[in-house]
């Protein structure tokens, strides 16, 4: 007897719906699988064999063939086990139908025939609900499932409780669609507690508005890392959308809580300088996610980024400027999104004392300008704004002067960015940094007075064409900050003085 079923495999991110096929005849008992299945699919024979006759059935003494359509697919991971076992059930009367062309299974089977959950549920979701599919996944999953609208959800916890509801014995109960809350992730940084530091926090509350990628330069203690951890705190709460694609990529990896079903808040990775550039960009033998990736939507900071390896720092380029990561196989091309604010951290020199006013740099010209040869010029270039933090002054560290908070810088940004959303509509970037070609031009069209400062800056800092387009973004976002429609001087003078430090 034959029995048809569907479930799903992942590339990177992008699912693809799969037909799997269970045929129990006459003949040797034989397990046999067919399909362009990897290790960890075959390996499911075990898996499923003992899951059947550890819930109270019997597996079949005949010759068992497994067939996962489209055969030049490759088949990965272990969420085909819910599927194969149902259809090894089906095909041998257990389960009363044979012909499940409105399901898809998703599920790894326990030993005792628990379905544990699998990875990727919400990218699966949304391809189920593009088929119109209803989405068969065990309850742990439901969660994640359920935020995806107009999708209908079946739950079950073990194939003995998968069976019964297959026959009609019993209804699956149904999860109501997961109420999208955005949320402040709970290590918020308050910018209050910041003391001085203007200028950094000024280049801080630009970069959030509009999402402008920032370097800080410094001696050890001056408030860095401090500052830049206190970034989600002040950056807006992500829409419905943002949150949607944040959490695919979570979930493919397994890193989406059972608890919310979907990222509430912007994310915010921080990755040791020792990562390789596999894990910074993503890639290995099956494409996965790394941490730009992880970043889509959030920040990515890095920490003393002249100790990041080289061509690990090198390969940000192409992410930065494009917004996603393609990496290509034999099997195909997998493209994951990085859309991400990039802040770093940085010494001015080896021994951290270079302009120091308190300490005397050991430092020879040679030895600061190796270190700071670490972060190429190509990459520099890509750093809208370049901030120097000096150590905040005794007298200022141990006043009590209030500081502006987070909550009220955020009120400024989101003023911001609603100027942006207004200005570019649905169809155009959500924010400053995303503009290119013809919609920079309309959108930071200058003043006279701010195309003449501009035009000099540009020949007497030498700024290279995409540092002459980063200069327009940045004092277009100025310009938002202040509630000015037009770009002038005062704007692109700001703008120009955050790329001031060392090279331009």
């Amino acid at each position: 007897m034959l029995a048809r079923l569907r479930s799903a495999a992942l590339f990177g991110v992008d699912p693809s719906v799969v037909e799997v096929e269970v045929d129990v005849s006459f003949g040797l008992p034989a397990f046999n699988m067919v399909g362009l299945p990897d290790s960890s699919v075959r390996e499911s024979r075990d898996r499923v064999r003992s899951a059947i006759e550890n819930s109270g059935f019997e597996f079949p003494a005949h010759r068992v063939t497994i067939n996962l359509a489209p055969a030049d697919v490759r088949k990965r991971g272990t969420s085909f086990d819910f599927a194969i076992a149902v259809g090894v059930l089906a095909a041998s009367g257990v389960v009363t139908r044979r012909e499940f062309s409105g399901l898809l299974l998703l599920g790894e089977l326990s030993l005792n025939g628990r379905i544990q959950p699998p990875r990727g549920v919400l990218p699966v979701a949304l391809a189920a609900r593009r088929n119109k599919l209803t989405l068969l996944v065990p309850e742990p999953s439901g969660r994640e499932a359920a935020i995806v609208p107009d999708l209908k959800i079946q739950l079950v916890s073990s194939l003995a409780d998968a069976v019964a509801v297959l026959n009609e014995e019993r209804a699956a109960p149904t999860l109501p669609r997961t109420r999208f809350a955005p949320r402040r992730p709970e290590s918020d940084r308050e910018l209050a507690d910041i003391k001085g530091q203007r200028t950094a926090k000024r280049a801080l509350e630009i970069a959030a508005a509009g999402r402008h990628n920032l370097l800080f330069v410094g001696p050890p203690g001056a408030g860095k890392t401090m500052m830049a951890h206190s970034l989600p705190g002040i950056l807006p709460a992500p829409s419905f959308e943002e949150a949607i694609d944040t959490t695919v990529i979570h979930s493919v990896l397994g890193l989406v809580p059972e608890t919310e079903g979907i990222l509430g808040h912007r994310p915010f990775r921080a990755p040791h300088h020792t990562i390789s550039d596999v894990a910074l960009i993503g890639g290995g033998r099956e494409p996965r996610p790394g941490e730009v990736s992880l970043a889509h939507n959030g920040v990515l900071f890095l920490d003393e980024i002249p100790e990041f390896d080289r061509g690990a720092l090198e390969v940000l380029r192409q992410p930065i400027e494009d917004g996603e990561v393609r990496i290509a196989r034999a099997a195909g091309v997998a493209t994951f999104p990085a859309s991400f604010l990039l802040v770093a951290a940085m010494n001015p020199c080896a021994c951290g004392h270079a302009d120091s006013p308190r300490r005397t740099c050991r430092c020879t010209p040679q030895q600061i300008g190796r270190y700071r040869g670490r972060l190429s010029g190509p990459l520099r270039d890509r750093f809208d704004l370049t901030v120097p933090v000096k150590p905040v002054p005794a007298e200022v560290l141990t006043g009590t002067d209030t500081e502006e908070t987070s909550r009220e810088v955020r009120a400024h940004i989101e003023a911001a960015r609603a100027r942006q959303q207004k200005r570019y509509g649905a169809q155009a970037g959500r924010t400053n940094a995303d503009l290119r070609g013809a919609r920079l031009t309309a959108a930071c069209t200058l003043a006279e007075d701010g195309q003449r400062l501009l035009q000099r800056a540009v020949a007497r800092l030498g700024l290279s064409a995409r540092g002459y387009d980063r200069v327009r973004r940045v004092a277009r976002t100025i310009a938002d900050l202040d509630g000015q429609a037009a770009v002038g001087a005062p704007h692109v003078a700001e703008a120009l003085g955050y790329r001031s430090w060392g090279d331009t």
